[in-house]
């Protein structure tokens, strides 16, 4: 398999491309959709004894989610930990105390080129409001679910469904 052309056809917050690619003499067409990396951690708050979620409204599926907080790696140079780290300041406003990795995986590779890097993080003191960055318009709301809540809370997010049942088979839940 052998690229052949790359064509923009979107730039914008995301970026789409049309690829031609050849094969065995035969060329065809994919559209890939560029949202760049991300990171996204299941909090728990050592010191109340509950999971922090945020609810934001995703316009893709044009409703509020409850979901793990989560970011791009968008800035120059910055790692997946440091990025994590940031985004939790951002929308939660805790310092982290422990991040552990969870898994790195790509979660629709037949379209999309995003990897996204998941985690557990241990919080326990508060260093500003949350909510999201400035400018970024992201209306987060902090939502606190207890243990016992968590082991039968339904979600509809793929990374967040993920994070919980790594800590329900970690016993954690």
């Amino acid at each position: 398999m052998k690229e052949i052309n790359k064509q923009t056809v979107y730039d914008g917050f995301f970026k789409l491309y049309k690829i031609t690619y050849e094969d065995n003499g035969e060329t065809f067409d994919r559209e890939v959709f560029v949202t760049g990396n991300a990171v996204a951690a299941l909090l728990y708050d050592t010191r109340k004894d509950k999971f922090i979620f945020v609810k934001q409204f995703r316009p893709a599926v044009n409703q509020d989610m409850l979901e793990l907080v989560a970011g791009l790696l968008d800035k120059e140079g910055e790692s997946p930990e440091e990025a994590m780290i940031r985004e939790i300041e951002e929308e939660a406003g805790y310092a982290v105390d422990k991040l552990e990795s969870i898994i790195n995986f790509y979660p629709s590779p037949g379209a999309f080129a995003e990897k996204l890097h998941v985690y557990y993080a241990e919080v326990s003191h508060k260093i500003g409001e949350g909510g999201g960055a400035e400018g970024e318009n992201e209306n987060i709301k902090l939502i606190e679910i207890t243990k016992a809540e968590l082991k039968d809370k339904i979600f509809n997010d793929a990374k967040t469904l993920i994070a919980v049942q790594w800590a329900k088979l970690k016993g954690l839940v």
